[in-house]
């Protein structure tokens, strides 16, 4: 396999670009420790905005132990749900998660389910916990993508924008990904051919960092506890339904052939943005109430 990635219009032109690095014999993958990086970076950031909330971090630590091992197997079943066909001649294969096939939003939706349940059993205030959260989920996402890079997989059509990606044709994880669109745009460079595409994961990595920096900058100014949360939810979800449209690895609904993750984003911002927008007329109702009665 070769193991160049470029990325010619921005005159980056990586010669070896591996996929796992070996310790004592034994192959780690980088998708791996993206993960687990992006995972201990979410959790110091979630703790710093709870300490910043003084909050008690010690139930944050508690989560994280849980939601670690409920987010990893929530993003494996959603991915293997709908990619069954990949699965269901070799089911053993379900538990190889070294060589990708983590969906990001079965990870989300188990942090979720866990959060709610914690908070329940030690009767936290689920918004506010959610808030802190969000810092968390999004630095991770953030930098879980870079797995994504060295797997290279969830990439886009072929595209000659500014940062198209070349990836080596024997280097692409699944086949499958490979349209005919990028078929008739092969590129051969020193007899070796490279599909020219979309870097969908870096898309996904800049607009979340942008998540990121919005809710940072905005945190101060919040007016109820749940809005940094809902205003995650519909950032990620507006990225994430122009991203999806452009991947060719996308998980489909089985029998209606719709992008599952861009059906879901749709939803989530629908949802997401009509609360929003409810709770802010809410909160402008009642500054206005108080102002008129202290006029009074």
């Amino acid at each position: 396999m070769h193991e160049a990635i470029n990325f010619p219009n921005l005159g980056i032109y990586l010669e070896k670009v591996g996929q796992s690095i070996s310790v004592f014999g034994f192959e780690i993958a980088y998708y791996g420790i993206c993960i687990g990086l992006g995972i201990l970076a979410g959790i110091g950031m979630a703790v710093m905005e709870a300490r910043r909330t003084n909050q008690n971090t010690e139930d944050y630590f508690d989560m994280a132990i849980i939601g670690v091992i409920t987010s990893i197997i929530g993003a494996r079943v959603y991915y293997v749900i709908f990619s069954w066909d990949m699965y269901k001649n070799n089911l053993a294969s379900i538990f190889n998660i070294r060589q990708g096939g983590l969906a990001i939003y079965g990870g989300i939706i188990a942090a979720v389910i866990t959060m709610v349940i914690i908070c329940r059993v030690k009767n936290l205030t689920t918004p506010l916990v959610a808030d802190t959260v969000s810092f968390g989920l999004v630095t991770g996402q953030i930098i879980g993508r870079w797995g994504n890079f060295f797997n290279r997989e969830a990439f886009g059509d072929y595209t000659e924008g500014l940062f198209a990606m070349q990836i080596p044709v024997d280097a692409v994880r699944d086949m499958s990904d490979i349209t005919g669109k990028m078929s008739n745009h092969i590129i051969k460079i020193s007899g070796v051919e490279y599909i020219q595409v979309h870097p969908t994961f870096l898309y996904e990595l800049l607009w979340n960092l942008g998540v990121l920096i919005i809710l940072l900058l905005y945190r101060k100014k919040k007016k109820f506890d749940g809005e940094l949360f809902l205003l995650y939810m519909l950032g990620y979800g507006l990225g994430r339904v122009w991203i999806e449209g452009l991947r060719t690895d996308q998980l489909l609904i089985p029998g209606l052939g719709l992008p599952v993750s861009q059906v879901l984003a749709g939803v989530l911002v629908i949802v997401s943005g009509a609360v929003l927008i409810k709770k802010w007329l809410e909160c402008s109702r009642v500054k206005k109430k108080l102002r008129l009665e202290s006029e009074q």
